[in-house]
């Protein structure tokens, strides 16, 4: 997978270092979450830019269930954002993790337990 190239909007961000380490490892699909594609994020920013013009968010993955994206946020650039795409501005923000690993735990722990047992 190939990471979009953020620079051709947001000149200044770049990418945490553990977040190109999941994409490279192919980390890329939590059933509930995934990281999405090069289109899938272009659509979204450009929505995103539009939807909430005071915020510079950087979408990275979305939920397959909800309206719910990850994303990093210019001038926050370790912390993830859980943006509820499409809710009126100012009551877009769902939560917050303190840097890619922790957003990546939860997802993973969600999976494990909404996932169901094995036997």
């Amino acid at each position: 997978m190939e990471l979009f190239n953020i620079k051709e909007i947001y000149e200044d961000f770049q990418y945490p270092k553990s977040f190109v380490k999941a994409v490279e490892l192919n980390l890329v699909d939590f059933e509930f979450w995934y990281i999405m594609t090069n289109d899938q994020v272009f659509t979204r920013i450009n929505g995103l830019t539009k939807r909430y013009p005071n915020r510079k968010l950087v979408p990275f993955a979305r939920r397959d269930d909800s309206d719910d994206i990850a994303c990093f946020e210019v001038g926050k650039e370790l912390k993830v954002q859980i943006i509820h795409d499409f809710a009126s501005e100012g009551y877009e923000q769902r939560g917050e993790y303190d840097d890619f690993w922790s957003w990546m735990k939860a997802a993973v722990d969600e999976l494990i337990e909404k996932g169901g047992n094995d036997y």
